[in-house]
């Protein structure tokens, strides 16, 4: 087929006056909101967005947020910005620049209540329509809570183009609702209960719960209406089995990130603790030293580097690590190593630097809470259906603590000063008389710990406020960890804070938070009582005698 320039002529001629006569359609459908009369208004919108315009929607956007204007000199709809003379005015139909004018120059459209939620429901109709998936998500989900009955014709037309599955999903969840809600008959209510019940999601079991309360509320039903009812009490028990599993699901969840952070926490100490049987009660201010480095990286990021900001929080770890290693190191070489083989004092001693750092801390950095933002790639949850949201900061909690825990396996397995460690921990004598300069070891071994829980601190700035007293809330629970796993034991560590943390998010809705703790804490001490060692005992000499 030969294609001329008067054939590509004609198309731009035809293309241009089809958008001159769209342009003059939605300009005539919106002379109606010039009217002073509301009727004429709500009748001037709906015209507008029955042209199916793509600028329709933007019209009707800028309508609802209260920027529409018109001008006075020939009643053009507009939108305006602010600028050093005036206001700069653009045609809202043609998208034309109107040049700068006074604000006695325009007249502002108002509009009332009922016309705000006509504006919502026809935006909802127009963006079903839109180019972007997430769009139409959220235009299917609005429709599913408004449930508004002339959606179900756009609604049904949209689902029939539509080619994105989740998107199709949510259209598919919300045209039931509108056939369930304005069925004309119960066979195609019956119909999309079929569908509803499959929904594992907490606004579909309040539909079915408040409908369920209807029927059963009506004097002397039919035979259809006790049949539907029956239907509605099946399909409302099927949606809360559902949601019960995600619920269950969404405990575990919650559990795994709460071990995850108890294993953060307690980690360092499960070393310090195994190897030197020191009894640090300043653990937890390691923990709040790496919080407040967190804190400090991301300062320096956004007041010298903002385009590093997003990375802050990377670049926390290796700093948080490195100032709470060093804080170990200087306390176990300026307190602890005197302490050896006193563990009461050790544990006062300890204690009181506790709250010498806490001071330090309230000094440097005062005592309000202290706040870290989320980057963005941590912002934001992975929502699997509408009962079950996974949030993105905890995901990454637990597998930035399994990636800890790898490392510290790597190190203690695969290098030198690891097999130092081992060796120390299962018989310190023996390992002095083979050349192993303990002390080293000692002072290493406290800043791998102090490191560590410095790490934890980055990880709890995430979910928790950056305090003076981040720590302690921190200790007690770490302590249990170490005791019920087994001291010294990382694997021990690994099954106590996970098993710690998924018992208490299953107590919790029974028994209250508070209640849930002191529970846990008793059971340790039973446990304990059959089991002096914890879950998994380190073997070797010096533990045996």
């Amino acid at each position: 087929m030969r294609i001329t320039i008067k054939t590509i002529i004609a198309a731009l001629m035809y293309l241009l006056a089809t958008q001159a006569t769209a342009y003059a359609d939605l300009a005539d459908a919106a002379k109606g909101l010039l009217s002073k009369s509301y009727n004429e208004k709500i009748a001037a919108t709906e015209a507008i967005a029955a042209t199916g315009d793509a600028q329709a929607a933007l019209l009707l956007e800028t309508l609802l947020s209260g920027d529409l204007y018109a001008t006075k000199s020939d009643d053009r709809l507009v939108y305006r910005e602010k600028t050093g003379g005036g206001y700069q005015i653009r045609d809202i139909v043609t998208d034309e620049d109107l040049g700068v004018v006074k604000s006695g120059d325009i007249i502002k459209i108002r509009i009332n209540n009922r016309m705000r939620g006509l504006i919502k429901d026809l935006l909802g109709r127009l963006t079903l329509l839109n180019e972007d998936p997430a769009l139409r998500l959220k235009a299917a989900n609005s429709v599913f809570k408004s449930r508004p009955k002339e959606m179900i014709v756009p609604l049904t037309d949209a689902l029939a183009a539509e080619e994105d599955a989740s998107v199709a999903a949510a259209m598919r969840r919300a045209l039931a609702a509108l056939n369930f809600v304005h069925g004309d008959t119960t066979e195609v209510q019956a119909d999309a209960l079929l569908i509803l019940e499959e929904q594992a999601n907490p606004d579909v079991r309040s539909l079915l719960s408040a409908e369920a309360n209807r029927l059963a509320a009506i004097q002397d039903p039919s035979p259809e209406i006790q049949v539907l009812a029956t239907a509605v009490s099946k399909a409302l028990a099927k949606v809360e089995e559902k949601l019960e599993m995600l619920g269950l699901v969404e405990n575990v969840f919650q559990g795994i990130s709460l071990g995850s952070v108890l294993l953060l926490a307690a980690i360092g100490l499960a070393i310090t603790f195994g190897v030197m049987g020191v009894i640090n009660m300043a653990h937890g201010e390691m923990v709040m030293i790496g919080a407040y480095t967190t804190y400090v990286v991301q300062e320096l990021c956004r007041n010298f580097a903002p385009d590093l900001l997003v990375y802050s929080l990377i670049a926390a770890i290796p700093a948080a690590f490195i100032v709470a290693g060093l804080c170990g190191i200087a306390i176990e070489r300026s307190i602890i190593r005197f302490l050896y083989g006193r563990p009461l004092e050790t544990l006062l001693a300890t204690w009181g630097l506790s709250l010498i750092l806490q001071q330090f801390v309230r000094t440097i950095f005062g005592p309000t809470n202290k706040e870290v933002s989320s980057p963005e790639w941590l912002s934001g949850a992975w929502e699997i259906t509408g009962g079950l949201a996974l949030t993105y900061n905890r995901i990454a909690i637990i597998l930035f603590a399994a990636a800890v825990l790898f490392m510290l396996m790597l190190v203690l397995r695969k290098t030198s000063f690891g097999l130092q460690m081992r060796a120390v921990t299962q018989n310190r004598k023996m390992a002095a008389s083979m050349g192993i300069r303990t002390g080293w070891v000692d002072a290493m071994t406290f800043g791998l710990g102090s490191g560590v829980a410095g790490m934890a601190g980055v990880a709890l700035s995430q979910i928790d406020n950056v305090s003076p007293n981040l720590g302690q809330a921190y200790i007690v629970d770490s302590f249990m960890v170490v005791v019920f796993g087994g001291v010294g034991n990382l694997w021990g560590t690994l099954v106590g804070a996970l098993s710690l943390g998924v018992t208490n998010k299953f107590l919790e809705p029974y028994t209250g938070a508070v209640l849930a703790k002191i529970c846990i804490l008793i059971f340790i001490i039973l446990f304990i009582q059959k089991r002096p060692r914890g879950l998994f005992a380190l073997k070797g000499r010096a533990v045996e005698n």
